[in-house]
């Protein structure tokens, strides 16, 4: 970077000076706070990552001291600007999140802020409980930050909001008094709390009593009311006198929680699914009025535009294949949770015969056609809350320019005018030249509503302001409420006084006066914000331009600047599903070490902020950016679970071969992308090259000049590599098969090569190995090359496997490889360089070897003699198996052998990802990414047990943690096959 760094503020000093945990004040890491989940950016003074909640309270004290307003934030999930502003963010999610207590009886417990709602929810599982505010965002929303914004979820029909569900909350007002927030007598009697806080619980259950009348008249009446602050908690008419309700959904604008009393649930024990469908949006939403009378405890919408946008995402298309009948023009999921299973089915029986009483047929023309879609399958009722859960991912999925843009997102009408409220919103955004996305809580009349628009054109975003207006207005028609789950935050605030009149909002006012008189916690949010439409706190204001970039992949199928690249890396839209905790593989580096930095969307933020000139020149190919992907080990999760499609792992080629460009390359990089071309070499003189691992002295001397950790064992080259004598094996009428011998197995273990070959022998294949057409060293993928950013060389290895393989993709011949990493390079980033007609001939012909016998085996053309192998295999995907649909075929081919029980371990990344692993600055982090669930999982299993990784750098990894051998599932393959032909 140019510009040399000014010295730290006085702020900043006595920050770092008082806090253990984080703290920070560069323009990367104050860029990742910059935004939520919303529209807008607004960068920070700086931000603290506090270890303990007196450290939380004590970065409240220096800051407000030093006149720096300050924004409480969790999981940074929020939709409409709540956690972004410009003083000091304090991250409760990292450290602050622990269960306080538990108490299983009273069906109650006390928890710090910054706990996730999943991760409390598991935790309570095994006591029969759970919290069932459910968000759609339940991985990533913690619950001080639920809380803020008076979050629902989709079950809020029977559970209510987290309002209802709240008891007290312990907090910290701005001048650092510490009050409990809960129920209370009127007269204050036997109140146990400072006197500060008893004139503050005795002035606002004063201003309660003065406005009873005017917050009665003017308070919609409608569950999900969740706009301004909850005044109607502090009436007479409220039995309870909860001043915990005036705190939640104040969005950290009247205090710092510190701990907070939930209200628990028994566990739902069973339920079913009524997939209503409807050829008619508008019968579908005049509907759920009726379907409500059931008592399900949910009733939600997916639209047709979630449906068409699903079945463009592999990870939701086997869900919608099998929920989802014929072309309907909407989905009413409808939910029961009765005590027992006949009751749910009595339900189910009942909701059929309700739709045919309202006239629904699938017989029926459009208007009326629909029926329902029962599901008893536990699995595919968690598959379809999955893809409901995604829905606003899957709606900003949109390759286009225009997103769904969340302003009017969560309006709420009382059931019997949603019909028509929604008709007449489409002709609202028909008016201004769009059109919208609705998904989400038909059952409270709540949907989320998003029209298509592209908010870097002023004209849109004057299309915007008019739709707000308009929308608004017909809100307060219906008497429902503005803001019905997600809050006010900036878009909505400004809003309160045409929703509640002049004197609620005064009152809105007089509340942040009295609890905030120095306007410190989170100003402009809720009481005097500013316009929604104030383009300056855009995250793509007025002049917002990307670099002039020339990416070095293919990123077309996107739109914008960087041929594309831009588009791509502003497909994140902050929403957060990067940061789950467990499930699924994204993101092991996050797991790891809690940081935004580290998550998928801190890089794509930085990414973002970096190609548009906001973090200086050079950016790209800084250190600091470099500092943001290093953790990245390129897994490709996000490829697969970013329901966005934020490729991560292709979006760090384009850093690295940047860095390449400027920088040059380390020793560490040379010695790993031109392994493929100096590994036969190495392999002549394997006991030499090999003395590092036995050389104490060596391996120290290798950290220090080449950063590869002394504390692991390098793959040992070996003198008898992978060679054959031949160029095809087999029957010579067999089916035909390329095998892909890549460097990885060929150099290392060629073990799996064999076994490989002899199982496509044995199967009756006619295996081809053919040789590179040049003549000279043997294939290679290009992967290391890239993982380097050394992207025409890689192109040049990609070009020498085109043209051997070509004669044989153009006549249908499958490439089968074994390694993960290497042939799905063929799937995907031979596309990413050349997207030419053999190019992609090859793409779709490369498949991995239990892939290929998986397809057969279901033709019925599998023909292997497979032998009983008695015991147990416990079974681990790579990452990049599992990012394409490709690990489930390695579970099924395993099956095929007899007396094999297989066990898969439920694991992210393991944490050696090819080099990754073997850095001396990411080692210990290589195993904390094991430690997670792998490496216990294989110590746990007896010593008969086979382990199974089909990865090179899995079955290091797990030979370096676990002090266990793990052996390709070809080896397996070949076992059993010897174990047959031994009992002829």
């Amino acid at each position: 970077m140019p510009n040399a760094k000014a010295g730290p503020s006085r702020l900043e000093q006595k920050l770092r000076a008082e806090i253990t945990g984080d703290v920070f004040f560069d323009r990367f890491n104050k860029g990742r706070y910059a935004t939520d989940a919303s529209f807008y950016q607004v960068m920070p003074a700086g931000v603290v990552v506090p270890r303990t909640m007196d450290e939380a309270l004590r970065a409240l004290t220096i800051a407000r001291d030093d006149g720096r307003i300050v924004t409480p934030r969790g999981g940074g999930t929020s939709q409409c600007g709540q956690t972004v502003n410009e003083g000091i963010v304090v991250d409760f999610s990292k450290h602050l999140n622990q269960i306080v207590s538990l108490d299983v009886e009273g069906r109650t417990c006390v928890v710090e802020p910054g706990i996730v709602l999943d991760d409390l929810n598991r935790q309570l599982k095994k006591h029969g409980l759970w919290f069932p505010v459910d968000v759609s965002t339940a991985s990533r929303a913690t619950i001080g930050g639920m809380a803020g914004n008076n979050s629902c979820g989709g079950r809020s029909l029977r559970y209510g909001t987290m309002r209802d569900n709240t008891i007290a909350i312990d907090a910290a007002l701005a001048d650092g008094t510490l009050a409990r927030f809960g129920e209370v007598p009127r007269d204050l009697k036997d109140v146990d709390a400072p006197d500060e806080a008893r004139a503050l619980f005795r002035d606002m259950l004063a201003l309660g009593e003065r406005e009873a009348a005017e917050v009665a008249d003017r308070f919609p009446k409608v569950q999900r009311r969740v706009g301004g602050y909850n005044l109607d908690a502090l009436t007479p008419r409220n039995a309870a006198n909860n001043l915990a309700h005036l705190l939640v959904g104040s969005e950290g604008t009247l205090a710092f929680s510190t701990r907070i009393e939930l209200k628990l649930w028994p566990l739902i024990r069973t339920k079913v699914l009524g997939v209503c469908h409807f050829g008619s949006f508008y019968e579908a939403m005049d509907a759920a009025q009726h379907l409500v009378k059931l008592k399900p405890i949910a009733v939600e919408l997916v639209d047709r535009t979630m449906i068409g946008l699903g079945r463009d995402i592999a990870m939701f298309q086997p869900v919608i294949a099998a929920a989802v009948r014929g072309d309907p023009d909407a989905i009413l999921v409808v939910e029961f949770a009765e005590e027992t299973v006949d009751e749910n089915l009595a339900k189910l029986k009942q909701l059929s015969e309700l739709m045919g009483d309202l006239g629904f047929s699938w017989n029926n023309e459009p208007r009326k056609w629909g029926g329902v879609a029962e599901i008893i399958e536990p699995a595919l009722q968690t598959a379809i809350a999955d893809f409901r859960a995604a829905g606003l991912n899957v709606m900003m999925s949109m390759k286009e320019a225009g997103k769904p843009v969340s302003f009017v997102e969560d309006c709420a009408v009382p059931l019997p005018h949603l019909a028509d409220y929604t008709a007449r919103l489409n002709e609202v955004f028909a008016k201004h030249g769009t059109r919208g996305t609705m998904y989400a809580h038909a059952s409270e009349g709540c949907l989320h509503v998003r029209p298509v628009l592209n908010l870097k054109l002023e004209k849109d975003v004057k299309a915007m302001r008019a739709i707000a207006e308009e929308a608004f207005a017909m809100v307060r028609e219906y008497k429902g409420s503005h803001s019905g789950e997600h809050g006010d935050g900036i878009v909505r605030s400004e809003f309160h006084e045409q929703m509640f009149g002049s004197r609620i909002v005064a009152d809105f006012k007089e509340v942040k006066q009295r609890f905030d008189p120095g306007n410190v916690l989170n100003p402009g949010r809720i009481v005097d914000p500013p316009r929604m439409d104030d383009r300056s706190l855009f995250r793509y204001p007025p002049d917002y331009r990307i670099d002039d970039i020339k990416p070095v992949l293919d990123w077309s199928a996107y739109p914008g600047a960087a041929g594309g690249f831009q588009g791509a890396v502003e497909m994140c839209n902050n929403n957060g599903a990067c940061r789950k905790l467990d499930g699924g593989v994204m993101c092991p580096s996050y797991r790891a070490t809690r940081d935004e930095k580290d998550v998928t969307r801190g890089r794509a933020n930085t990414l973002r902020l970096a190609i548009s000139g906001q973090l200086g020149p050079g950016a790209l190919s800084s250190d600091e950016m470099m500092e943001t992907l290093k953790l990245c080990v390129s897994c490709k999760a996000c490829r697969r679970e970013c329901p966005t499609g934020v490729d991560m792992a292709k979006m760090k080629i384009e850093v690295l071969a940047a860095r390449a460009k400027t920088h040059g390359l380390t020793l560490r990089d040379r010695l790993v992308a031109y392994l493929p071309r100096y590994a036969d070499m190495a392999a002549r003189i394997a006991p030499l090259v090999n003395l590092r691992n036995h050389v104490a002295p060596l391996r120290a001397l290798m950290e220090r000049v080449t950063g590869i950790s002394a504390k692991r064992e390098l793959p040992a080259f070996r003198t008898d590599t992978f060679r054959v004598d031949a160029d095809a094996f087999g029957p010579a009428d067999g089916r035909e098969v390329v095998l892909f011998g890549d460097t990885f197995n060929r150099i290392y273990e060629r073990e799996n090569l064999d076994a490989a070959l002899r199982v496509l022998i044995a199967g009756g294949y006619r295996v081809y190995m053919p040789r590179p057409s040049d003549g000279g060293r043997a294939l290679c993928c290009g992967r290391t090359f890239l993982s380097a950013g050394l992207v025409d060389e890689a192109k040049s290895e990609l070009q020498r496997l085109v043209e051997t393989y070509a004669p044989f993709a153009s006549r249908g011949v499958p490439i089968i490889g074994l390694e993960p990493s290497c042939l799905l390079t063929l799937r995907d980033e031979l596309l990413s360089l050349r997207n030419d007609t053999i190019a992609r001939t090859i793409s779709a012909h490369a498949l991995l070897l239990e892939e290929f016998l998986a397809c057969e085996a279901e033709s019925g053309r599998l023909a292997l003699p497979l032998g009983p192998l008695p015991g147990k295999a416990l079974l681990h995907g790579h990452c990049h198996q599992k990012s394409f649909a490709a690990f489930k075929p390695v579970e099924q081919v395993l099956r095929l052998i007899p007396d094999l029980a297989i066990e898969t371990v439920e694991s992210s990344c393991c944490g050696m990802a090819g080099a990754f692993g073997y850095g001396a600055e990411t080692y210990d982090v290589s195993l904390q990414m094991a430690e997670a669930s792998l490496l216990p999982a294989v110590r746990k299993a007896d010593a008969s047990t086979f382990i199974v990784a089909d990865g090179t750098s899995c079955r290091h990894q797990i030979q370096d943690g676990a002090d266990r051998g793990a052996v390709h599932a070809a080896q397996l393959l070949a076992m059993s096959l010897e174990r047959a032909q031994a009992s002829k």
